[in-house]
């Protein structure tokens, strides 16, 4: 009897933790709030569909706000609470991966951690998207997500809870791996949120901010995933599509050579 006290103490004592209020209840706040922040501007301007912007729609199709609104806001409440349960479950093994809220590292350490991050989750999302396409899991899983073929910011996550949370584990192995501070960790669940919103945006404008991500083509590049179904399948780095079989989308080659010899506006002398 008194070791099963003992036992359960000890279990409870792990989620007592400020790790794990940091980790598991913080990054999950963190991760919903800053998808939202990044998605509903977006998602406003696809439903007032402003003229000036028109011409930066990748796809000529009607964005359906309408429709998909609820539901997309449906899937990511239900997305993150099933992650969340999920991290519950796996806290006694996840807390012993080294990701800790000790002394705060330098910042270019912070930086190349958070580099080694966005290469090593596109690298690993690029096979597990992969896989979602072969016919069992396409048909069972990933199919959800397609269930949109002309995306807005807020279908970023719209999919399957599987999915959900392949995806979700993918973003953690980085930082597991090297030991990184929460802060790091935050700072990358930002990131990967803005990549999650804007890849959905349907939008691509020359002034996005993104673009000065080095290997970074904007939402175009997604966009033709969700149009065609098959290819560009990393994240948010187009070459690996390039380098690993030639996986690009039909048109998108020829879209994004058009887009390079759109030529610049011209800006109007003063009178």
């Amino acid at each position: 009897m008194n070791g099963s006290i003992t036992s359960l103490d000890g279990i409870l004592a792990m989620y007592q933790e400020e790790r794990f209020f940091l980790i598991a209840i913080c990054s999950t706040l963190l991760s919903i709030g800053a998808f939202l922040v990044f998605a509903l501007p977006w998602t406003w301007v696809a439903y007032k569909n402003p003229e000036s912007l028109k011409k930066y729609r990748v796809q000529g199709r009607e964005l359906p706000v309408k429709r998909w609104f609820a539901p997309s806001l449906q899937r990511f409440a239900i997305n993150n609470l099933v992650s969340f349960l999920g991290v519950l479950v796996a806290w006694p093994v996840f807390r012993l991966s080294g990701i800790h809220a000790g002394e705060l590292p330098a910042w270019y350490v912070m930086v190349g951690q958070l580099v080694f991050f966005i290469v090593l989750d596109d690298f690993l999302y690029y096979w597990m998207h992969r896989a979602l396409h072969t016919r069992w899991l396409y048909k069972h899983v990933h199919s959800v997500h397609h269930r949109i073929t002309t995306p807005y910011a807020l279908t970023g996550n719209y999919m399957h809870a599987v999915e959900f949370m392949l995806t979700s584990t993918l973003v953690l192995v980085g930082p597991s791996l090297v030991g990184a501070h929460v802060v790091t960790l935050w700072a990358w669940i930002v990131f990967r949120q803005l990549e999650a919103a804007d890849g959905h945006s349907g939008y691509d404008v020359p002034w996005n901010p993104a673009l000065l991500i080095p290997f970074y083509k904007g939402p175009a590049y997604h966009d033709f995933h969700h149009r065609r179904f098959f290819g560009n399948y990393a994240g948010f780095f187009a070459y690996l599509d390039k380098v690993f079989g030639g996986t690009w989308s039909k048109g998108y080659e020829e879209y994004r050579r058009a887009q390079q010899q759109r030529p610049e506006p011209q800006v109007q002398p003063e009178p």
